[in-house]
């Protein structure tokens, strides 16, 4: 995407690939997908395991004709061919960059990129860019710890390559980051909606003013409260700037983006991936509109691909054209929740998100944790609220209960907790405690 003068204001140009109507931007997909199979097929022992004696003509044949990849599949892959199991399409040392998932899921997943494949994820995070109306002028901050996990490591080197000036701020307090970023007039900032509203607790506390500041966008990923309506007004309230959501995966890449046009949804990035959205008890393509888990055949990243991916992700897809003038699938309530993130309390399904973008209308609520319970031999839905030092915590307490109750159809227990007891998140947060202990 460019940008140009016009009549004093910013007029953003699409690249014509991503303006495709449907019919061109299928028969695009298709193209890539018969390049990619023709490549893999024969040098990558996981899919060629996979897809023997499979006959398809990426031509004509429906996508769903092909078979389904599961996370259960490659972690088993990486037990039996320890480390990195055999998804890998070239020689071992043509590989530059390891990460591997935060474990959220079970088993954390190894996932190797070559030097190509890192090219991809760069020009991937250049579209999400664009799509959000990044300047050339605009400074970005990555307060997120460098480790293993992807994190935003794909993000900060596409800022890094397009000529912005990028700060890496790990290995930093909140407050040291806080004024690293007001020092060097940051515009843009990446991070989780969790840290991003813990930012803005820290600000408070520091007598920190973010609203004002050169902070206009926050890029947040990792987690779906960059579209629960609370999560988002109270990130945007306090920073004084938009928030732009983002997804993907560490096994499937940065494949979603929130465009400038339209709010508080996003886009899958369809040039570069082909979408699905199956009936998740019997694979089977539901209609557009419909509730459903989330596959993804990934086209760009052929060293370590994935063909119908599983992503475990609860959306419901839209197509049409877009103000921002794409075609592209479009999730307009963002990710809904992970399926296996489901807790059942008495008969009735409850995501945490949902339960998130009910807390989250409450500004007297500083932060909570969701514990599933069995009490007298019945679940119990407890939810912990730590109240902001200036609340009415009592009657805080009862307005939450009245308000799951209302639009949940469950009557929470709710314990008040301690002022500043409850754990802050720098990446993924992990507010939900099951009856095992789990997280």
């Amino acid at each position: 995407m460019r940008a140009e003068q016009n009549a004093g204001r910013v007029v953003f140009h699409v690249p014509q690939e991503e303006t495709l109507e449907r019919e061109g931007l299928e028969r695009l997909q298709r193209r890539k997908l018969a390049a990619m199979l023709e490549h893999v097929r024969g040098r990558n022992a996981f899919y060629r395991r996979k897809l023997d004696g499979v006959r398809f003509d990426a031509a004509g044949d429906p996508v769903d004709s092909l078979p389904l990849t599961t996370r259960a599949e490659l972690e088993q892959d990486q037990g039996d061919h320890p480390p990195y199991g055999t998804n890998l399409t070239e020689p071992l040392t043509r590989y530059v960059r390891l990460h591997q998932t935060s474990g959220s899921a079970g088993t954390p997943l190894r996932w190797l990129d070559t030097a190509e494949n890192w090219e991809w994820w760069k020009r991937c995070w250049g579209i999400i860019y664009a799509a959000a109306g990044v300047r050339d002028d605009d400074r970005f901050l990555f307060p997120f710890s460098f480790g293993p996990f992807i994190g935003f490591w794909g993000a900060f080197e596409a800022a890094v390559a397009l000529g912005h000036l990028s700060l890496a701020a790990g290995g930093m307090s909140t407050p040291a980051r806080l004024r690293f970023m007001l020092e060097n007039a940051v515009t843009v900032v990446c991070c989780t909606p969790t840290y991003a509203l813990r930012m803005a607790e820290v600000a408070a506390e520091e007598g920190i003013g973010l609203v004002g500041s050169p902070v206009r966008a926050l890029i947040v990923a990792g987690e779906p409260g960059g579209s629960i309506v609370g999560t988002r007004q109270r990130i945007e309230t306090a920073w004084g700037a938009r928030v732009f959501d983002h997804w993907g995966m560490t096994e499937i890449g940065p494949l979603a983006f929130e465009c400038l046009e339209n709010p508080g949804g996003i886009h899958l990035m369809e040039t570069d991936c082909i979408p699905e959205v199956i009936d998740p008890q019997t694979c089977v393509l539901v209609p557009d509109g419909e509730s459903g888990e989330l596959v993804v055949t990934n086209l760009g990243r052929w060293a370590s691909p994935l063909i119908r991916y599983r992503t475990g992700d609860q959306v419901r897809a839209t197509r049409g054209r877009c103000p921002c003038a794409r075609s592209f699938a479009r999730l307009g309530c963002c990710i809904r929740e992970r399926l296996d993130n489901m807790l059942i309390v008495r008969g009735h399904n409850v995501y945490p998100s949902a339960i998130e973008g009910i807390i989250r209308e409450f500004p007297q609520a500083a932060e909570f944790r969701v514990r599933a319970e069995t009490r007298q031999a019945l679940s119990e839905l407890v939810l912990q609220i730590e109240p902001a030092s200036s609340a009415d915590a009592a009657d805080l307490a009862r307005r939450v209960a009245e308000a799951v109750r209302d639009r949940l159809n469950v009557r929470p227990v709710v314990e008040l907790v301690a002022p500043g007891s409850l754990p802050r998140f720098e990446m993924k947060a992990r507010r939900v405690v099951r009856a095992d202990g789990s997280s």
